[in-house]
């Protein structure tokens, strides 16, 4: 079975160990064709904190961590610049 992986963006990164990641899935409507833009937001364990707002980053499917928890951040893509 191959691991689920997905590329999103961190739109929060305020708790310790975690980061809440955006990932934006487009698809047509089945009846009437239109592209719509659907998001849905994981919770993804971060275990150095190194992720930040804004980031881009792969994160891949694990064994449950928390409550609400089942992801783990593989890698940052892009990441945001520090101002």
């Amino acid at each position: 079975m191959a691991v689920k992986e997905r590329v999103g963006l961190v739109v929060s990164d305020k708790m310790d160990k975690t980061v809440v990641v955006a990932v934006e899935n487009r698809a047509p409507h089945p009846k009437y064709g239109k592209i719509m833009v659907r998001t849905k937001r994981y919770k993804a364990h971060d275990e150095e904190n190194k992720c930040h707002v804004g980031d881009r980053v792969r994160i891949r499917e694990t064994r449950p961590l928390s409550r609400t928890k089942r992801w783990i951040v593989s890698d940052i893509l892009n990441s945001a610049s520090q101002v």
